[in-house]
C-alpha cells in the first residue's frame, strides 16, 4: 500500500510539474483573466515552495545529529563526543541547578553555594563552524560559593588498553560574556588512588586545546578503572558560558 502511495505521489507531482511548464510557456499569450487566475494560483505554490527550501536549508546546514566527526590527531586508537553535544537530551535544561544535579548521563554539576543561581541547557548548534550538533550553556548570576565545576565522565572504553604512553587530547570551543580561567583536570581511578593533571585551557588562543601526556604520570596500568574530566571554572559570576563542542582523542606518544 505504501509503495502505490508513493508512486501516485511521483506520478501526480511529475505531472503538476507538466501543468506549470505549460502555464510558463504560454503566460505571454494567455487570455488576461486567466493569466490573472494562474498568477494567484502560483503565488499561493510559490510561497509553499519558498517554505519548503528555507526551512529545508537551514536543517541539512546543521550538524547531522548523533555526529561523532571531529578532526583526530594521527595514531589515534580512541575519540569520542559526550552524548550531550551529540544527540538531543529528554531534558532541554535545569535551573537553579543543585551540586552533582546531572545533564544527561555523562555531565554533572558540582558546586558549594548556599543559594543556587546557575542554569544549564543543551543548545542546537546553528554556526557554520560548529562540527557537533548539540552545545552547552551554563549561565552564572550571583555565585556566593567557592567552587564551580563541570564534571564528564569518559565511557569504559577510554580505559581499556591505557598506558602511560598515550597522550590524551581534551579540544573545546568556548564562547563566553567576559573572561575568566578555566582549567581542565583529568582523574584517572587505578586502585585505591586516582591520578590527576591540571591543565589551563588557552582561551585566547583559536584552537582551545590542551594534551595530558601520561608519561608523567604514575599511573598503574594494571589497575586503571575509570577516567573523567573535571572543567573548573574560576570567577564565573554574573557570565554566560557556552561550550559549542567538547571531544576527546587518545594516542600513543611518539617515539624519538
Amino acid at each position: 500500500m505504501a509503495g502505490s502511495k508513493r508512486v501516485f505521489q511521483q506520478f501526480f507531482q511529475a505531472g503538476l510539474a507538466r501543468y506549470w511548464a505549460r502555464v510558463a510557456r504560454k503566460a505571454s499569450q494567455e487570455e488576461l483573466g486567466r493569466l490573472r487566475r494562474q498568477r494567484r494560483r502560483a503565488r499561493t505554490l510559490r510561497h509553499h515552495l519558498d517554505t519548503v527550501i528555507s526551512v529545508s536549508e537551514s536543517r541539512l546546514a546543521l550538524p547531522v545529529v548523533g555526529s561523532n566527526a571531529f578532526p583526530k590527531p594521527h595514531g589515534t586508537d580512541w575519540s569520542w563526543r559526550p552524548a550531550l553535544w551529540r544527540e538531543p537530551n529528554p531534558t532541554k535544561g535545569l535551573a537553579s541547578v543543585q551540586n552533582k544535579a546531572k545533564l544527561g548521563n555523562e555531565v554533572t554539576l558540582f558546586h558549594d553555594c548556599r543559594i543556587s543561581e546557575l542554569t544549564l541547557r543543551q543548545l542546537r548548534n546553528h554556526r557554520e563552524r560548529d562540527l557537533a550538533p548539540f552545545g552547552l550553556r551554563m549561565d552564572v548570576f550571583r555565585f556566593d560559593g567557592s567552587f564551580l565545576s563541570l564534571v564528564i565522565d569518559l565511557p569504559p572504553e577510554a580505559v581499556v588498553g591505557l598506558r602511560r604512553e598515550h597522550v590524551l587530547r581534551l579540544d573545546t570551543i568556548v564562547e563566553m560574556e567576559k573572561p575568566l580561567e578555566i582549567f581542565a583536570r583529568l582523574n584517572i581511578r587505578h586502585g585505591p588512588n586516582t591520578e590527576q593533571i591540571v591543565r589551563e585551557l588557552p582561551l585566547s588562543a583559536e584552537d582551545i586545546r590542551v594534551e595530558f601526556d601520561l608519561a608523567y604520570s604514575n599511573l598503574n596500568e594494571k589497575r586503571v578503572e575509570k577516567m573523567w574530566i573535571d572543567l573548573i571554572f574560576e570567577g564565573p559570576e554574573m557570565n554566560q558560558v557556552v561550550l559549542r563542542d567538547v571531544t576527546l582523542s587518545r594516542r600513543p606518544r611518539a617515539e624519538f
